[in-house]
């Protein structure tokens, strides 16, 4: 990667298995799922790191491996020069007011018992901020921040809309000041226009804030809105990592190359004469994944040597820039 200090977090070789288990009593154990399946990405301090790839790819499961919401199986997570791995529960403490997280779903993540005040204020009761006078008003000035109304402060989640729901789920990502910020698909549960208010409304706060984010989605365009380096995800493995403009101007994976074309594209005359790119079959089961590339039972540029070697990221740039893929004949055409 480039140089070290530009990067506020780094993720090695990160690896999450779940085992399978079987009988009665739950104690033997049939294998394994391999979720996350040893990614490698860094995310550059002030900027936006998109991850994407289909449902069941592991991209969550990444999310919460990184804060450490459930155990790694391998790998590290270097966050500010250390391991959070290795970091004793008083310490990762310390660490989670610097790392935050928004979820999908802006109605399940809020408590319907408790107020917007209580909710966004709990980040600042649990790590023991100020008074009561001062997290009041901290929570009235993140409500201005996220364009809600301060004397909103006493209602509860069913009273607000999707959208402001979701402005308080960032409030309260907020309250701590922190550096990076891991959205989990956060717009995908919303309406298209608001998708677009949200996405305007993290941005200005990026900017404003000098925050980082790993944001999370399946929606490409929305990932191009706001990211400035991407990474695609298929079946718990990294096939391709590239700024963002490189990936949308010449994707290297073929699987990339479906993503891309399932994207519509809003004027109707290039939409009708563009060529669709249509992936065969589903995902192969994480328990079971296909030897060689995960991606050759699906992939049109499919060959023997796909089935029985497994492509490591590669740099295929021809600008000096660094656009890694997984593909043993990347950047070739599929029609």
């Amino acid at each position: 990667m480039d140089n070290e200090m530009k990067y506020l977090l780094k993720v090695e070789n990160l690896k999450k298995y779940f085992k399978i288990r079987r009988g009665l009593l739950m104690n033997a154990s049939k294998g394994f799922i391999k979720a996350v399946d040893g990614i490698t990405f860094g995310i550059r301090k002030g900027k936006t790191f998109g991850l994407v790839g289909e449902s069941g790819c592991g991209k969550s499961t990444a999310a919460r491996t990184i804060l450490r919401l459930i155990n790694p199986s391998g790998g590290k997570v270097i966050y500010n020069g250390s391991d959070i791995f290795s970091l004793s529960r008083k310490q990762m403490f310390a660490v989670r007011r610097e790392m935050q997280i928004i979820f999908q779903d802006p109605y399940a993540s809020l408590s319907p018992r408790m107020t917007a005040g209580d909710i966004i204020s709990e980040p600042l009761d649990i790590h023991r901020v100020g008074d009561k006078t001062y997290r009041r008003a901290r929570v009235k000035e993140l409500l201005s921040l996220v364009e809600l109304n301060p004397e909103h402060i006493n209602r509860y989640p069913h009273q607000f809309s999707s959208g402001q729901r979701q402005r308080i789920g960032i409030a309260r990502a907020l309250a701590l000041n922190p550096k990076l910020i891991i959205c989990d698909e956060p717009v995908s549960a919303l309406d298209v226009s608001v998708q677009a208010q949200i996405l305007n409304l993290m941005t200005g706060l990026q900017k404003e804030l000098n925050l980082s984010f790993l944001f999370i989605a399946h929606d490409l365009s929305a990932v191009r809105h706001v990211s400035s380096q991407i990474g695609v995800m298929y079946l718990g493995r990294m096939v391709e990592i590239a700024d963002s403009e490189d990936l949308y101007k010449k994707p290297m994976h073929p699987y990339t190359m479906g993503l891309m074309s399932a994207v519509p594209i809003p004027d109707p005359r290039i939409e009708k004469k563009r060529n669709r790119i249509i992936l065969s079959g589903d995902i192969p089961s994480p328990i079971d994944p296909p030897s060689g590339c995960s991606f050759h039972p699906r992939c049109p540029l499919a060959q023997d040597i796909c089935k029985d070697e497994r492509p490591e990221l590669t740099n295929h740039s021809d600008n000096g820039k660094s656009h890694m893929a997984a593909c043993f004949f990347a950047g070739k055409p599929l029609s």
